[in-house]
């Protein structure tokens, strides 16, 4: 009775030390302080590495947001695309914009359609900037293709995509606000 109880305490000691580990290595992993903006590996554990610089995207959720291999949301930083569903951002696109939302719904599966060609099945490289995540733990990230493609410049350059710029978070918002200035001069993309 006392070796199977002492086994117990061995047991539970061990299972705690693990955890404890476990716990130690993700929060440092996940601490910005302890990494440079370059380095895009992150350790999760009882799980696998996530190489964020060669990771496919499996599906785009609309026209600003996509859904990694591992099941993560990307939003894509400094660019804001018209809303495809009910939503009260949708009300508020509607109202901004002067038009019906029927018509911001059609402009959002446009943006959507453009994004989801762009970027499905395709293996990506992020970089990060200031904040990792926004306050719907999406994952806050500018997208590269494996050709060089910068996917939120092009969706700007390519008229589906407004600016939204949220300091810190503002690395590239004079390149996407000079894009997004001639798109619309030249009636590129919902500009039309």
């Amino acid at each position: 009775m006392k070796k199977s109880m002492k086994s117990k305490k061995i047991f539970l000691v061990l299972l705690l030390g693990i955890f404890a580990l476990a716990g130690k290595l993700f929060s440092d992993d996940l601490d910005p302080r302890l990494h440079s903006k370059e380095e895009v590996k992150f350790k999760l554990p009882f799980g696998r590495n996530y190489d964020y610089s060669n990771i496919l995207v499996i599906r785009a959720v609309d026209g600003d947001t996509l859904v990694l291999e591992n099941k993560e949301r990307v939003r894509l930083i400094g660019i804001d695309t018209p809303e495809m569903h009910e939503s009260a951002k949708l009300e508020r696109d509607a109202k901004k914009a002067q038009q019906d939302v029927e018509t911001i719904k059609q402009l959002g599966r446009q943006s959507y359609k453009f994004t989801r060609s762009l970027v499905e099945g395709q293996r990506v490289r992020l970089e990060f900037d200031v904040e990792r995540y926004d306050k719907y733990k999406r994952i806050l990230a500018y997208v590269y293709l494996a050709d060089g493609t910068f996917v939120n410049a092009e969706i700007v350059r390519q008229g589906y995509a407004s600016l939204m710029t949220y300091p810190p978070n503002v690395k590239y918002a004079d390149l996407f606000l000079k894009l997004y200035q001639e798109a619309r001069d030249n009636r590129r993309g919902l500009w039309k």
